[in-house]
């Protein structure tokens, strides 16, 4: 697996092509993190090569990611690291989250962010998603201000469609877009990855396991409460979810014989795919960050690559960009 630095579209940046995803160690959906566990998950992932660290102002109710990070960084030297940011979503009392997208607003979530990170800019800021009662072009056009300031250092997008893409680019120097991504949710490369790469913007992935669907350590009986939102998704129900245990079985073949975890497979051949710039994996754990990092040396021979084409092509394009 090459882990050069790759380009951040037309930024000039360049942007390692693995990241840690941060809203796991904000602990709003993970019992049992406390903030020394934290700190100690974005540490080892600096230990382990993983210097893109991928957080937002609302990972946290009180921004519990941000300042974990800040923790974990204070001792590094900057120019090391490539941190990106997200504003634009924000909680409530009664952990109630809200889309703004209020050029002040924005404003003001970016320099608190700052202030959290103890930075004083981002390598990459995105608009985390778009406010339906504000227009995008006044979301991105505040961001490129931002930019222009010294505050962000290039300018993303996420959770966008095709169109809001296109509006978001001609709004301010575009440079990325996070959006999910993985063996199983491939519907961007229809349309959102051919326009990226023919506008030369970066693509870069979350959900890459899918939920820890990919990961390989679920149970066929295995069930979800309400209060787990992968109760939503088809894919994680009835029929779809055999067959997609099915999937991960013929993944798994290719893992052992490769003697590699199944993780470092899948996070391998994600970062692999046309249009894919960077990839990120959530980790809850120091040796949850240290395992997922070895994926930056696993290497997909011709079988295993093979292998994992067919059995995409036998499951199909399984929906659930979002939950139903």
């Amino acid at each position: 697996m090459d882990t050069s630095l790759r380009s951040l579209g037309r930024s000039g940046l360049r942007i390692p092509p693995f990241g840690l995803g941060c809203w796991p160690i904000a602990g709003m959906t993970r019992e049992g993190i406390t903030r020394e566990t934290a700190v100690a998950t974005v540490a080892a992932a600096l230990d382990a090569g993983i210097v893109h660290l991928d957080t937002a102002y609302c990972y946290g109710a009180a921004g519990e990611s941000e300042t974990a990070i800040g923790e974990a960084i204070r001792d590094r030297r900057r120019a090391d690291l490539f941190l990106a940011g997200k504003c634009g979503i924000h909680w409530e009392p009664g952990r109630v989250q809200r889309v703004d997208g209020r050029p002040e607003k924005l404003r003001q979530e970016v320099e608190e962010s700052l202030r959290r990170l103890d930075t004083d800019h981002l390598d990459l800021l995105y608009l985390h998603a778009p406010d339906p009662r504000i227009r995008l072009e006044e979301s991105m056009a505040e961001l490129g201000r931002l930019q222009e300031e010294g505050l962000a250092r290039a300018i993303g997008v996420s959770n966008v469609s095709l169109d809001q893409l296109r509006i978001a680019a001609q709004s301010c120097d575009l440079s990325a877009c996070q959006l999910p991504y993985n063996m199983l949710q491939r519907e961007i490369e229809t349309d959102i990855v051919p326009w990226c790469r023919d506008q030369n913007v970066a693509i870069v992935a979350y959900w890459p396991l899918m939920k820890g669907l990919l990961a390989g350590e679920m149970p066929r009986d295995r069930t979800f409460p309400t209060t787990d939102s992968r109760h939503k998704y088809p894919m994680f129900n009835g029929t779809e979810f055999q067959r997609n245990l099915d999937f991960v079985e013929v993944v798994r073949g290719e893992a052992q014989r490769l003697n590699r975890p199944l993780p470092d497979l899948v996070l391998a051949w994600t970062a692999q795919q046309p249009g894919i710039t960077s990839v990120l994996f959530g980790a809850t754990s120091p040796e949850q960050a240290r395992l997922n990092a070895a994926a930056r040396s696993c290497e997909i021979d011709d079988q295993a690559h093979r292998a994992i084409v067919a059995g995409i092509a036998t499951r199909g394009t399984v929906a659930g960009r979002r939950p139903v």
